[in-house]
């Protein structure tokens, strides 16, 4: 690429609305610009907003105001740039922040945890209805009231050992149905 350097009658007819110098100034700068962002921003899309905002503020301010060192014409225009890019940047990245939020997951409550517990003993107690009577009184009185082995063992007047036979049969009834009717 060929640099230019800038005088006068050049920002003079830019200002006047010379269509052959906006369009060099358009493509000149235009380039210079996408190359410089190319590297200083992620977004094509932000890169595109920039050179285009860039360029129209130097237009107006050479329309109404105009240059006062035309020599300087091109660090006027990179000064602009790192203007808009440091607006629209900012911009961009408040944006993302508040899109981008995200609220952290609280493990300590599990929400969900009464719904199960409900709809798990409403299951439980279907089940236990449809067993037969000796099976739902020894399961419930071994697992849901929690009653000692030596009052369970009085009621149904068996030693330890049965104890743990009526306890697997029972189990396995239990299991058995609720398969049956809620895995399946």
């Amino acid at each position: 690429m060929d640099f230019h350097s800038f005088n006068e009658d050049y920002l003079r007819r830019l200002a006047s609305g010379d269509s052959e110098i906006e369009s060099h100034f358009t493509s000149y700068f235009g380039d210079l610009l996408s190359l410089k962002l190319r590297y200083r921003v992620r977004s094509p899309q932000l890169v595109e907003d920039i050179r285009q905002e860039t360029l129209l503020r130097v237009l107006q301010t050479v329309r109404r105001k105009g240059i006062e060192h035309p020599e300087r014409f091109g660090a006027f225009v990179s000064a602009v740039c790192n203007n808009v890019q440091l607006e629209l940047g900012r911009g961009e990245n408040r944006h993302e922040k508040v899109e981008s939020f995200v609220d952290p997951v609280d493990n300590r409550v599990d929400l969900d945890a009464p719904l199960v517990d409900r709809q798990t003993r409403a299951r439980v107690q279907a089940i236990l209805d449809e067993l037969p009577e000796k099976d739902r009184d020894l399961l419930r009185m071994y697992f849901l009231e929690e009653c000692g082995k030596d009052e369970i063992l009085r009621r149904f007047g068996v030693g330890e050992d049965y104890l743990r036979v009526l306890l697997h049969r029972a189990k396995g009834r239990f299991r058995a149905r609720y398969s049956r009717r809620y895995l399946n």
